[in-house]
């Protein structure tokens, strides 16, 4: 029955080696091989593994190369980045979904009876559900992307880069059970991605922990980040909850961010008091021009309908990023 069910998934026989596939997608078997590790699946041999779904993707990567759409570097990203992407999503959907879809309905019937029907029917919805997804994020960040000032921008872009860290996980680690544990991440993921995309801002990773995301502007991501602390604070199971946010130039790397803004950010995070968020003097200056913040409580227009406000900390060294002085963000009038 598990062969079955693997075949329904796969949509095909086993039928070729690896170096079959590559012979027969026309595609150099170091190359084939340099795809397959990168797609994240590991070396098999000479066992007869592969499908013909196998070789034509493989002719597809190759033939895009060949093409000059892609160079081979970029292809073996391409490859990469939806491996990893689609690995955590199907162990998402076995582990959590699958899994609680399946408890047998009836005495006597095993897990993987139910299972077959189960997948033959939601295979075709969830692969048609998947690629208009996926389709809606490529149109979201194709979006943002052309409206770069330059080519440059398109890479190192500034944005605003925010972390949010339950504050003792590691002491819940040891207190909270397995399963208790598991809820309590998948109720602060989850709440921290719904903040996060519904006031414009795009998650970048979650860590258990802690959620990295980020903002084109940084009115957006003070909002996502005084959110973030007011919902989760209405949970009386959740702990408290620490943000720091940066605003500079950021480098984008197979949907991940990297750089000192981000850097600043995590660091900012650390040392952020509880259900408070800290904000760099960069994202505080695009808060003040922007008119979202005044620039000091005694020199605010009292006509002014600022969002936010600012209080100033003592300014301390940051390890590998000099002396930084943090911003203590708040809601106007709180």
């Amino acid at each position: 029955m598990a062969l079955r069910i693997e075949q329904l998934i796969l949509g095909a026989e086993r039928q070729y080696t690896p170096f079959q596939a590559a012979r027969a997608a026309g595609v150099p078997m170091d190359l084939a091989s340099r795809f397959w590790r990168a797609m994240g699946f590991p070396d098999i041999g000479q066992a007869k593994a592969l499908t013909e779904a196998d070789v034509l993707a493989l002719r597809r990567l190759a033939g895009m190369v060949e093409a000059g759409l892609l160079s081979e570097p970029m292809a073996v990203q391409v490859a990469r980045s939806t491996g990893q992407t689609t690995a955590r999503l199907a162990d998402w959907q076995i582990d959590s979904f699958l899994e609680g879809l399946t408890e047998p309905p009836e005495p006597g019937m095993t897990r993987t009876e139910v299972a077959y029907p189960l997948v033959e029917l939601l295979l075709p919805e969830l692969q048609e559900f998947l690629v208009y997804v996926w389709r809606r994020q490529l149109a979201a960040s194709t979006g943002r992307v052309v409206q770069a000032q330059d080519d440059a921008e398109m890479v190192d872009r500034r944005l605003a880069v925010g972390f949010a860290d339950l504050v003792g996980f590691t002491r819940l680690t040891r207190r909270l059970e397995e399963e208790q544990l598991g809820e309590l991440v998948e109720a602060f993921e989850t709440t921290a991605a719904d903040q996060v995309a519904a006031h414009g801002g795009r998650l970048i990773k979650t860590l258990g922990d802690e959620v990295l995301f980020a903002a084109d502007d940084a009115g957006t991501a003070a909002e996502i980040g005084l959110r973030l602390v007011e919902t989760l604070g209405e949970d009386p199971m959740m702990p408290e909850l620490r943000v720091g946010i940066a605003f500079g130039t950021v480098t984008t790397r197979m949907g991940d961010v990297f750089g000192n803004t981000v850097n600043l950010a995590s660091r900012l995070t650390s040392i952020a008091p509880k259900d408070m968020v800290l904000v760099d003097g960069a994202l505080r200056e695009e808060l003040t021009g922007a008119r979202l913040a005044p620039r000091s409580e005694k020199s605010a227009d009292a006509a002014e309908a600022y969002r936010f406000a600012l209080q100033p900390l003592y300014q301390r060294p940051v390890r590998g990023l000099g002396i930084v002085e943090p911003w203590l963000l708040t809601r106007r009038g709180a």
